[in-house]
């Protein structure tokens, strides 16, 4: 397929803005604030010994129940044990006069720090570490122990050189991964950060690294390796590569970017004569993620973010998540793609990519490809009588010749269904991070992303398909603002065996809950809203679903969401009955405010006036506007009032949120009030830009003009009285104290307002009970501000 053209682009780019925002369910169900996620005792932080961690490296070791860090000039151990919050911490700066000569380069001096960036298990009692050193890279082994032990120790005098480990530079990419004793790195290994390479080293074997060859990489950025074995024969065990680089061929523009994923086989050693001690299986391939588009031109995301291996009961088949970027100066965009490793199998045993010369294009090469094929490794399966190969030493130079002219594959790799399972466009934040955890539910199973931003939250996503359609419902569960300032999130790794995520940025790592499902509600029919895969009502409470459970009576629908069939035999109507029946007064030709916030911002507002026995739908307009947090009457007429009732419209399920009756009051009666009580003011109550007297309510006694203005006040508040009705006081005193008090001038306005109520109290009494008055309860004196 073809990628877009800049004639195409905004017509494009207009049509996948509307697509991604077609659905309110990218807009996140529920969110919590940093304050929430502790409040709940869902999250906790970890920020070092010394404040600011700069975190650089993380290791999870579910084996010992410890999480390892690497920061600037430090490591740290935690325990992970429920009732063990034990840290201990090793400080590891560069060697001796390593800081002073890279100052002296003209490198700044918070680059010339040791930073830590690798943190691998080595054996059964030490890991590796590697660091930045101040631009001379270092490594060393930390004893850890064994399992149940919490020891923490390094032998400072035990330090190797780490050239070729982790780059000079801390800000620069990197990827590796840590078998049978050897370490596979993808980096730039030299100290300008210009020699890419792809290293094996460590271990028994001699150094191996990619040659010099911009057909071969080509201005790469490593995002991630892991070894993925083919079948059962260990000796076709191989490590990919995942990486973007300038693109090579042909039709593309200048400067394009391309993803791919490359691979080498483990047990490369290398050629006799031709590529001696460099890669002799390498071959990559190119990974596509795009949205198609009218006539095959495609939105492309081409810059890669990051990778997720969901590892499956198949060690074989893992399933592979990438989060895209576009590269486009017009719009920013996000994308998830996954992609089966069948079909990455299939492009690397496809055709290469062939070119006859610099005035070609780019071809499937259709010659003769030498036996063993290029990019096999030497195993049984690839030996056959009488032409077998114990080693890549053996395979016959047409095969190195032919690896090294022709390293790309002409076929692409494309994502399960061809498309993204997750899009997101102009949105004020980037995508960074990701992992999944497959989870099981009543009516099926769910990959739950968690996807960590630049801004300091995560985003708990789940992707719905409808059998082998193409159409898909993206449905974010939750935005979960981790740390207390945005703060990019730097690594994510998810535990399974604790249910929790761990999420590093510079400020530290925090520690959070996959799920906290009574914070859905406490009603059978909230609980289904939520189609949370984790969560299910279990007859009494919104609670952690456990497949097999012997508990049967468990409500969960996460394709659908209904909670009519779901909890058809609760009584909805009691659960749900969340109505707020309140009187709300208003004064004519001012603007006075109906709140109603819906408890789900992917659930859509309704509003009905009833006059008399008669509902009919609000009419919205420049004058009476529905927004996020209600209806706003920007200038209000007699004719406005009724009973206003708010509905909230989620997934086919309608409820009513709030019954408001709204009580215009005539202007011409209370501005004689404000006339007859601004009487005798000083000039200073004016308000400057109409010359009018403001509303004097209590407390501005208090903060304008001294005690001795209180007495005018109370005959102000007198008044209103009246003209609501006493029976109320309490009520209108707690909105007066919370609208215009704080809470020095409350504590000081409280002896009055107790001589007040009294004093109301006895009035009150001393009335007929059939004066006819109602109970009224003022919730909104907003207009009368002014």
């Amino acid at each position: 397929m073809k990628e877009f053209t800049p004639f195409f682009h905004m017509i494009l780019v207009a049509l996948l803005v509307a697509i991604v925002s077609a659905t309110k369910f990218n807009v996140p169900r529920l969110r919590l604030s940093y304050k929430d996620l502790l409040s709940t005792n869902r999250s906790s932080i970890f920020s070092g010994h010394h404040g600011q961690l700069f975190l650089t490296a993380v290791f999870l070791d579910e084996y010992r129940d410890r999480l390892f860090l690497g920061g600037k000039d430090v490591l740290y151990s935690l325990m992970l044990g429920p009732a063990s919050s034990e840290s201990k911490e090793i400080y590891w700066p560069p060697l001796p006069g390593n800081r002073e000569d890279c100052i002296e380069t003209g490198k700044e001096q918070m680059e010339c720090a040791n930073f830590v960036r690798l943190l691998q298990p080595y054996n059964r009692t030490h890991l590796l570490a590697c660091g930045t050193g101040a631009f001379q890279p270092m490594c060393a082994f930390i004893y850890v122990g064994h399992r149940g032990e919490h020891m923490f120790t390094m032998d400072p005098t035990n330090v190797e050189n780490g050239r070729g480990k982790v780059p000079h530079d801390p800000s620069l990419p990197f990827a590796s991964t840590f078998s049978g004793g050897e370490l596979y790195t993808g980096l730039t290994a030299d100290f300008l950060g210009r020699d890419s390479v792809i290293l094996r080293s460590m271990g028994g074997r001699s150094t191996m690294r990619t040659e010099t060859d911009e057909k071969l990489l080509h201005d790469p950025k490593f995002i991630a390796a892991h070894l993925i074995p083919d079948n059962d024969d260990r000796d076709n065990d191989k490590v990919y590569f995942f990486f973007t680089e300038k693109a090579t061929e042909a039709g593309d523009r200048e400067g394009a970017i391309h993803t791919r994923v490359g691979r080498v086989c483990a047990n490369d050693v290398g050629g006799q004569r031709v590529l001696v001690n460099k890669w002799s299986t390498f071959i990559k391939a190119r990974l596509v993620c795009s949205v198609p588009g009218p006539h095959g031109i495609d939105t492309h995301f081409n810059q890669l973010e990051d990778v997720f291996l969901l590892r499956t009961k198949d060690e074989r088949n893992p399933d592979v998540y990438a989060i895209f970027s576009t590269i486009s100066n017009v719009f920013q965009g996000f994308a998830v793609c996954v992609y089966r490793m069948a079909d990455i199998r299939e492009a690397f045993n496809g055709p290469f990519a062939h070119k006859e010369g610099p005035d070609y294009q780019w071809g499937a090469y259709e010659g003769r490809v030498p036996y063993p094929r290029p990019g096999v490794c030497p195993s049984k399966i690839t030996n056959q009588p009488g032409r077998e190969f114990g080693s890549t030493k053996d395979f016959p130079d047409s095969v190195l010749h032919f690896a090294r002219s022709h390293p790309l594959m002409w076929r692409s790799v494309y994502p399960a269904l061809r498309q993204p399972v997750l899009v997101k466009a102009n949105i004020p934040y980037k995508l960074k991070q990701i992992v999944v955890d497959r989870v099981e539910a009543e009516d099926g199973q769910y990959d739950v992303m968690f996807i960590g931003t630049d801004i300091g939250t995560i985003l708990k996503v789940i992707a719905l398909h409808s059998g082998n359609s193409l159409e898909r419902e993206e449905v974010t569960l939750e935005e979960l603002q981790v740390f207390k300032v945005p703060t990019p999130i730097t690594s994510m790794d998810i535990s399974v065996k604790r249910q929790a995520l761990y999420v590093g940025s510079p400020a530290g790592v925090a520690q959070v809950k996959l799920h906290r499902c009574e914070t859905y509600g406490k009603a059978c029919a909230e609980c289904c809203l939520a189609r949370d895969p984790y969560c299910a009502w279990d007859g009494s409470s919104c609670a952690r679903y456990v497949p097999n459970s012997k508990r049967r009576y468990r409500r969960q629908d996460i394709r659908h969401g209904n909670p009519v069939l779901q909890c058809m035999d609760q009584n909805l109507s009691e659960d749900l009955d969340m109505t707020e029946d309140r009187v709300v007064y208003g004064t004519e030709n001012n603007s006075t405010f109906l709140e109603c916030v819906p408890r789900s911002p992917q659930a859509t507002i309704t509003w009905l006036v009833q006059h008399n026995d008669h509902k009919e739908e609000v009419k919205l307009d420049d004058r009476v506007m529905s927004t996020e947090q209600g209806l706003l009457f920007r200038r209000l007429f007699r004719q406005d009032e009724g009973v206003y009732i708010c509905r909230s419209r989620e997934h086919g399920f309608t409820q009513t949120l709030a019954r408001l009756t709204l009580e215009v009051l005539q202007g011409e009666t209370v501005d004689e009030l404000m006339a007859r009580d601004n009487t005798g003011l000083s000039d200073s109550f004016k308000d400057r830009s109409t010359g009018n007297y403001r509303a004097w309510m209590p407390c501005s006694g208090y903060s304008r003009g001294g005690a001795s203005q209180i007495g005018q006040s109370r005959t102000w508040f007198k008044d209103i009285m009246q003209l609501i009705g006493p029976s109320n006081l309490p009520h209108v005193e707690e909105y007066c104290e919370r609208m215009w008090c704080n809470d020095k001038l409350r504590r000081k306005h409280k002896s009055m307002l107790e001589k007040y109520r009294q004093a109301q109290e006895s009035a009150r009494k001393a009335r007929s009970k059939s004066s006819g008055e109602r109970n009224r309860t003022p919730r909104d004196l907003s207009a009368w501000e002014e």
